[in-house]
């Protein structure tokens, strides 16, 4: 979850699935690279967007496609940011302004409403999948 300005970044998927839809940069971790890590990367792979890597925000789980998600807050180092290979559009979005039906996949509006929880605060117990919502 990056924020600059008070903005959160998002990137129009530019592959499936979704393709079209917004998310946050995000994406599969490497080998011999941690979670952070591949946060970094993802990030970098997808808006251009170099980071450091925060707090780990939640741990949401998709048993259907057997994922396990971690996402984390990041400071943004330089807000220069331009689409990488798997997006066609990436922008900063005012919390109002977010294109709430366009969101790829549940995951992602966990994500921002449970950042927007804890925005400006250090200290949190990490989310997980909302009541409900455990078996998607």
């Amino acid at each position: 979850m990056i924020e600059h300005e008070n903005r959160v970044l998002l990137c129009r998927r530019a592959i499936e699935p979704r393709a079209g839809y917004w998310t946050i940069p995000a994406g599969f971790m490497e080998l011999g690279e941690s979670p952070a890590e591949g946060a970094a990367r993802e990030s970098y792979e997808e808006a251009r967007a170099k980071i450091r890597t925060g707090s780990l925000l939640g741990v949401y789980t998709v048993k259907r496609i057997s994922q396990v998600q971690m996402m984390y807050r990041a400071d943004i180092i330089d807000p220069h940011i331009e689409p990488g290979p798997e997006s066609s559009e990436v922008a900063f979005f005012n919390w109002l302004d977010i294109p709430w039906k366009e969101l790829a996949f549940p995951s992602v509006i966990w994500a921002l409403r449970d950042y927007q929880k804890v925005r400006g605060c250090d200290d949190f117990t990490p989310f997980t999948n909302p009541e409900g919502w455990e078996d998607i």
